[in-house]
């Protein structure tokens, strides 16, 4: 936010300047169009919220198709208590199945089933073409480039 008349005598806080702002809410926009876009997609085409195909998409590229439950929130970028609520819905369908960790009696564990993989394997072709025509076929080679550049830079702080 750059600095209008009534936040002006915030001296110490470093305000945005206009390119900045600019670039900003180009990205929050982007974000936005980006986000709402898969989410129509994948409800249309399989049925289910982007958060639901992460998860699924998670679990079938880890060993034996299986994550701890804390480890799954983690990489699927949800908190705790969402992923439950998910897992439950996903258990519900048939998609996943949550054990025990033998390790850790506290611990549960995420399972991708058969049928699980198999809506994923349904899903994912046209959940690819609407991350290609929403993003990748907009950009050059340079800019994809560019961009993991941009994420790598910015999810590189791990004190968040």
């Amino acid at each position: 936010m750059t600095a209008g008349p009534s936040l002006a005598g915030s001296a110490s806080v470093r305000w945005l300047s206009d390119d900045e702002q600019a670039t900003w809410r180009a990205f929050l926009a982007m974000q936005r169009k980006i986000r709402d876009r898969l989410e129509r997609q994948l409800q249309q085409d399989a049925g289910m919220p982007m958060t639901y195909y992460i998860i699924l998409a998670m679990l079938s590229e880890a060993p034996e198709r299986t994550l701890r439950m804390t480890e799954l929130a983690a990489i699927a970028g949800t908190s705790q208590s969402q992923l439950s609520h998910a897992a439950s819905r996903l258990e519900e369908a048939g998609w996943i199945e949550r054990r025990r960790c033998l390790d850790d009696k506290r611990g549960y564990l995420a399972v991708l089933t058969d049928a699980g993989f198999q809506v994923l394997v349904q899903a994912a072709p046209s959940h690819v073409e609407s991350v290609r025509s929403v993003l990748f076929d907009r950009l050059n080679p340079q800019q994809v480039r560019q961009l993991r550049t941009i994420a790598d830079a910015v999810n590189a702080d791990e004190d968040d």
